[in-house]
């Protein structure tokens, strides 16, 4: 929910109202139910609402709590915060409304930046304390929420969306070379806190940053789960094991019903969200909304699972939306869905959540996702090989990269190619303590690194263009917590997510299970036919792109002469990489 941005000022002016004004309105859509603004002397919030907590005034925001003197922005939900609310009435707290938010508050004043451990929930905030003139920036544990920075002259800003950083003007919005040697290696994932400018960062996920007057900065990671078995876990059985898992899916689906508005379900028809259809009908949950959409069929490959979230619909008793969309619909939606990334994404189906977001907004607020499943339970193909392999970094990179060095050489220009920092960062994220096997290093890396930049993010921009809060009980940190020490055989079992398989055959009908792993495809964009590719050639050609001289110009014709013949290991396209960063830029740069 909501978007939220900031103005700090470190040299003694105050923070300027225009500048909050302008990444209030980049950010309008991802609240489109209100808007405020607290300017104090040096500091100013400002913030976008959509009300899902709260449906009052009382809950606006920014928040300020004159007799705490606290002013926050708050992008999220934190789903125990009645619980909290009690705690704090114990402690002699008084609230003026129902929200999370002013939870966050006193929680803040009650236990300082520490706070942040007793919130189960997804979150980024900012809390100015008065009297210290002491900011505190904080992002929950998976990163399912964005916070970006920019450093200006004598302050820093910061917001929910990095095209709001940028429509402020007077950043560095020169290329990284290393957050651009990710982007075309490391499968478009830019892991915290690079971006693609080198004057704009984001808080990594986990993360307290504390941010004095003077702007001096402490940063700390408050979380890091622990991948291998604990002492007592040993003897636990296959069945222990299930329980364990159960139980906390069970407790992070019904956690993500806590809201004053209906809660939603985008339902694919996989494993993933038809499990969670089954735990909400469980719980109790009744005239449950779930949607699905699909393409075109193109050659052989089918752009819809329409039969299997049919057969979850109707099992169920769902009020369920099948969205069909056909290519005449999706290239328009493609400019669009491209305007609403923070950062340029080339998963196919990115056009796919914007245009399912744009129909569910129509009908309810709240969605849950199933995104995160994979990473969290083992479901890609690249675990097994992972679990015997005598060189992890290179079976990993083998599975996952879209290039190799040499290549990388052949695409980006000399003097702006980095010595290979992908393969650096994997090296480093591999070696840390707290995961022994080689799998278990996979599994941290995917759902620590990838996951936040890739799906995550993903989900976030795309249901946000349109107001749509996006829950991922998947992503509970207490879930994970259990899911990082299950052993990794129960995981990987059944070819991939066998603990989660094994418990859904007994909430959810088998023919959703007992098949093939299906995607969100799109298969027309994936594979850059017909005006999908005249639309990326226009872009790679254009003037504004080659000046930029990010790309060798012999390597794009290569890809532009036969598209279907450069797919990446993990069936991406070499070439809309290319084409999405150009035509990202061109939206998101005007000023280079």
């Amino acid at each position: 929910m909501c978007g939220i941005a900031g103005d700090l000022r470190f040299d003694g002016s105050d923070a300027n109202p225009d500048v909050l004004q302008t990444m209030a309105r980049i950010m309008a859509p991802r609240g489109p139910d209100g808007s405020g603004m607290v300017v104090r002397g040096a500091a100013g919030f400002a913030h976008r609402r959509l009300k899902i907590i709260d449906l009052s005034d009382a809950g606006q925001q920014p928040m300020e709590d004159a007799e705490l003197g606290l002013t926050l922005a708050f992008n999220g939900c934190i789903y125990n915060h009645k619980e909290l609310r009690a705690e704090l009435e114990d402690r002699g707290y008084r609230f003026f409304s129902t929200s999370d938010s002013e939870v966050i508050l006193k929680a803040y004043h009650a236990w300082g930046p520490d706070c942040v451990q007793r919130f189960n929930g997804m979150f980024a905030f900012a809390i100015r304390e008065r009297e210290s003139g002491r900011t505190v920036l904080a992002r929950d544990r998976m990163g399912i929420k964005p916070l970006y920075l920019a450093d200006t002259d004598g302050g820093l800003r910061f917001a929910s969306s990095l095209p709001a950083l940028l429509a402020t003007g007077g950043l560095d919005r020169t290329i990284d070379p290393v957050a651009l040697h990710h982007y075309f290696s490391f499968h478009s994932v830019v892991p915290a806190p690079h971006t693609l400018f080198k004057g704009v960062r984001k808080l990594p996920p986990a993360t307290v940053l504390v941010i004095e007057a003077d702007g001096s900065r402490k940063q700390d990671t408050y979380w890091q789960p622990d991948y291998d078995l604990r002492a007592e876990e040993r003897s636990l059985s296959a069945d222990d094991w299930r329980e364990r898992v159960e139980a906390a899916l069970r407790a992070a689906v019904r956690r993500r019903l806590v809201a004053d508005v209906p809660v939603g379900v985008l339902l694919s028809g996989g494993l993933d969200s038809s499990l969670i259809v089954g735990l909400l009908a469980e719980a109790g949950a009744t005239g449950l909304n779930t949607f699905s959409i699909g393409f075109e069929t193109v050659g052989e490959e089918k752009g819809d699972e329409f039969e299997y979230s049919d057969i979850v619909a109707e099992h169920f008793g769902t009020i369920h939306h099948q969205i069909p969309v056909e290519t005449s619909r999706a290239l328009p939606a493609l400019g669009r869905a491209i305007g609403a990334m923070s950062e340029p994404m080339t998963s196919h189906d990115c056009v796919g959540f914007f245009l399912l977001s744009e129909e569910v907004s129509k009908h309810v607020k709240v969605v849950q996702s199933g995104q995160g499943a994979d990473e969290i339970f083992a479901g890609y193909h690249w675990y097994p090989p992972m679990a015997g392999a005598n060189d992890p970094l290179s079976s990993y990179k083998t599975a996952f990269f879209d290039r190799e060095q040499a290549e990388m050489a052949r695409l980006i220009p000399a003097d702006i190619l980095a010595d290979d920092p992908s393969t650096e960062f994997v090296r480093q994220h591999f070696a840390r303590s707290g995961a022994t096997e080689a799998v278990d290093k996979a599994l941290r890396l995917d759902s620590h690194i990838m996951l936040v930049d890739d799906p995550v993010k993903r989900v976030d921009n795309m249901t946000m263009a349109h107001g749509l809060e996006a829950r991922v009980p998947f992503l509970d940190h207490e879930l994970v917590e259990i899911a990082a020490r299950c052993p990794a055989d129960l995981k990987m079992a059944e070819g991939g997510k066998g603990i989660l398989k094994t418990i859904a055959r007994d909430h959810i009908p088998h023919a959703v299970i007992d098949r093939p792993k299906g995607y969100f495809p799109m298969p027309a964009l994936k594979y850059l036919r017909g005006p999908y590719l005249e639309m990326v050639r226009d872009a790679v050609h254009s003037s504004t792109f080659k000046d930029r001289g990010l790309v060798n110009p012999d390597y794009v014709e290569e890809l532009l002469k036969a598209p279907e013949d450069h797919i990446t290991p993990l069936r991406g396209s070499k070439l809309w990489q290319i084409g999405v960063l150009a035509l990202w830029l061109e939206q998101h740069d005007q000023a280079a």
